[in-house]
């Protein structure tokens, strides 16, 4: 399979995330719920957030594309993928329709994890791909904190 058929694949199936969990997020956001919540200083203008996941899942397919082929345990990959694709759909309509902010922050955190795990299981492989992942990590980081204040303070 050539390059671009990995990151067609990869893209697709990021995309395919952030669209199902778009579809829990939209009245989420503009809900008299989150409007009423405290949130954190640091939370950023709705538009950040589209623009830091679309190109988080575009450097997340280059990066699954490129390391695809130096890893030998594929299932182990796929396994680490797909948990973290399930996690990352999953927090959306927890945190925006359930309105379950604990619950929410054990999923952002449970994918803080799972991507931290990923990019130091595969750092050797990697190389500078590994580089790939650190819009990943540092949004990872934030929004846990924007969830954990959420949590903390409401």
């Amino acid at each position: 399979m050539s390059m671009l058929s990995k990151i067609i694949i990869f893209l697709v199936l990021n995309f395919a995330a952030l669209l199902l969990g778009g579809l829990f997020t939209s009245s989420g956001v503009s809900s008299e719920w989150y409007n009423s919540l405290d949130k954190a200083p640091w939370t950023p203008p709705g538009w950040v957030f589209g623009t830091a996941w679309t190109t988080i899942m575009i450097c997340f397919a280059f990066y699954m594309a490129i390391i695809w082929d130096k890893v030998e345990n594929k299932k182990k990959l796929i396994g680490f993928f797909t948990f973290q694709w399930i996690l990352n759909v999953l927090w959306n309509p927890i945190f925006f329709s359930s309105n379950a902010i604990f619950p929410g922050l054990i999923i952002i955190t449970a994918l803080t994890i799972v991507i931290g795990i990923i990019t130091y299981s595969y750092f050797k492989k990697a190389g500078m791909a590994s580089l790939l992942l650190i819009p990943y990590v540092l949004w990872l980081l934030i929004a846990t904190s924007l969830n954990l204040y959420i949590y903390v303070n409401n």
